[in-house]
This record gives structure tokens, sequence and C-alpha cells, in this order.
């Protein structure tokens, strides 16, 4: 396996590490050579890349690379990739053997609390989830033209070392938003690259909900993570009159509760099914601080 990540950040870099074993080469792309050490500590080579047409050393590698992996979120102008590869990917990767696309649970939009699935209906609400989804059709359009497998990613909340609820109550940064009714699922990042190095490994195509067991009101995550740091419990606050951006109230937009069962029926089982487990092994190996 040859494998190029584009967007090597949080969920790239735990890409990385899960199948770093598995490949002959991995490299990864970065903005900017500060992060070169921690792409190489995931075991990837580093890769300049600022959204226009890679350049030579990146095109080169590219040229033998069989497996690519998408984590660069599209902005208001869409996914710059699907337009530096709009002649087709084939030119660019004539060994290419699967593609993984990273996006997000955001797609299915509101569905009050009920459970959703991979044949739901898409109802995108906010303009970052309607831009995830055009996104998905043109890597759909673009991977059926090469004819490689295409496997669409929809991660939920993202969460691991360094980022997580723990470290939010240590910095007293911790809310308890009420708002009566919601819930949301979340991801541990080592299982977003368990169930991408699976889907990589056996070339698998189509679409996986990689989200934990437990939907739950984000309430009782920063409960449990209150009572494993041993910190004071922070007051209730109303969601209809709390002060939050623009961008953390469209969150709350959205209420549903989404199903892993697929990833699962393709042989991957979770390190971390939900909050309780993932915060416990957080706190206990110290790595929530990092």
């Amino acid at each position: 396996m040859r494998m190029m990540i584009f967007g090597a950040g949080f969920s790239g870099l735990a890409i990385g590490r899960a199948l770093s074993g598995d490949c002959d080469f991995a490299g990864g792309t970065t903005r900017s050579p500060e992060r070169f050490p921690a792409l190489q500590g995931a075991g990837l080579t580093p890769f300049i890349y600022q959204g226009d047409v890679p350049g030579e050393d990146l095109s080169a590698a590219l040229s033998e690379v069989t497996h690519l992996v998408m984590s660069i979120a599209p902005d208001t102008d869409g996914d710059p990739l699907l337009e530096a590869f709009s002649g087709g990917l084939r030119p660019s990767m004539p060994k290419l053997e699967w593609i993984g696309y990273l996006s997000t649970v955001g797609v299915y939009g509101d569905h009050d609390g009920e459970w959703v699935d991979e044949e739901t209906q898409c109802r995108p609400v906010s303009k970052r989830s309607v831009a995830r989804l055009a996104a998905e059709d043109g890597w759909t359009r673009l991977a059926a033209e090469a004819g490689v497998p295409l496997a669409i990613i929809r991660l939920s909340g993202i969460y691991g070392p360094g980022r997580n609820a723990l470290k939010t109550v240590h910095e007293g940064k911790a809310r308890r938003l009420i708002k009566p009714g919601q819930v949301f699922n979340r991801i541990h990042v080592a299982d977003i690259g368990g169930a991408t190095a699976l889907l990589a490994r056996e070339r698998l195509g189509g679409i996986y909900n990689v989200t934990d067991d437990l939907p739950a009101p984000p309430q009782d995550v920063v409960s449990l993570a209150v009572e494993l740091m041993g910190a004071k419990l922070p007051p209730e606050i109303d969601f209809e009159t709390a002060d939050l951006s623009p961008m953390a109230r469209s969150f709350y937009g959205e209420n549903k509760r989404v199903s892993n069962a697929r990833i699962k029926a393709s042989g991957y089982t979770f390190l971390y099914p939900d909050y309780s487990s993932g915060l416990n092994g957080l706190y206990v190996d110290g790595s929530w601080q990092q």
C-alpha cells in the first residue's frame, strides 16, 4: 500500500498511525512546514499543499499512490481538490486502488432526535454541511470515472488526546448547556484511524457512519468529565438564553441519533464505543492533556 493523506490534521494523523505498518509509503499534506514533525511522528512523509494544483514533489509521490485519503474540509468556494483533479484522477494517480473521503454526519441535517443511517435522506442545514454533501457528490463522480471504490466516511463530533471535555474542565471552560431532548454522537479519533484503516485494507466502497454507540446530551459528557477530574460541577445554562456564537448555536439546530451498524457489519470493533469509555481511557493514560 502506498498512501497519501490530503489534510493530515487531527484525524489524518490518526489514520497515518493506524496504517503505518501496512504502508510501503505514507505521505501527508499540510499548509505549514512547522507541522512537519507531527506528520513525521505519525509515520508520514510531509508535503506542502496550499489548495491549488499539487507541486512537483507531491505530484511525483501521487504518481505511485494506491490509496488516497481526503481530509480537507471544503470552504465556501467548494473543495479545492475537486477543481485540481477536474480532469480526472488517473492522469495524476494511475495506480490508484481506493479512495477514502472524510465527511460529517452533519449532512443528514435535523431529524428531531430520531435514528438515522446511511440510507436516510440527507437534508443539511448549515452551509458547511451543504458544502460537505456537494463534495461527497464530486468525489463520487471522480471515483466512478477512475473506476475505484470510494468510502465516504461520515464522522460525528471528534475528540481524543488534547481535544476533549477533560481538558475543557481543567481549563475552566466547561459549560452545561441544557436544551431538552438534544443529543449528539461522538467519535474518538483513534476509532477514525481504525475504521478508515479497515476500509482501506479491504478496499471497501460505500457510505459509512463512523460514530459511537451512545448519542447523549452534551451536559452528560461534561458531568462525567467533572467527576473524573474531581472538579466543581458548572451551573446549568438554558440554551435559549445562552450567549453563543452563530456557529455554536447552529450545532444545536441538528438533533439526531446516528447508527454505526454498517461499519460494524463490515468488521470493525470500536476501541471506544461510547463517551464514557473514551473519557476514562484518556484520563487513565493521561493523554487528555496532550
